[in-house]
């Protein structure tokens, strides 16, 4: 479960991000359910992008750094907890790629259909 959790988080930021996008600008807007997904899928992919610069890198962290496992007094395997700032990371970057890709999406789609 600890391995879905950075997806689970870019995908709740990028729905935020694209139901705010939606709302904020009206010539961007998909419809509720489309703002949703559009943000979804932005998020999922703008966290991905953002992985590849450098310096943010770092600061997202990764699926296996997220589910770090200890091993207690007795031998057996415990979680070790969550990176709460990586995970914060990607929440914020899920909910900035998830507002860009809806308005790119929104606009390009409105303005198609004023034609």
């Amino acid at each position: 479960m600890e391995a879905l959790l950075p997806i689970i988080m870019q995908l709740v930021g990028g729905g935020a991000g694209g139901a705010g996008v939606g709302a904020a600008l009206k010539a961007a807007n998909l419809g509720t359910i489309g703002n949703i997904i559009t943000g979804a899928i932005g998020g999922v992919g703008g966290t991905f992008i953002a992985g590849m610069i450098p310096g943010l890198s770092g600061l997202l962290g990764s699926a296996t750094e997220l589910a770090t496992t200890a091993t207690d007094a007795a031998g057996a395997t415990a979680a070790s907890g969550l990176d709460l700032g990586a995970l914060a990371g990607q929440g914020v970057t899920g909910l900035v790629g998830g507002g860009i890709l809806t308005a790119v999406a929104g606009l390009i789609k409105n303005a198609m259909d004023s034609k």
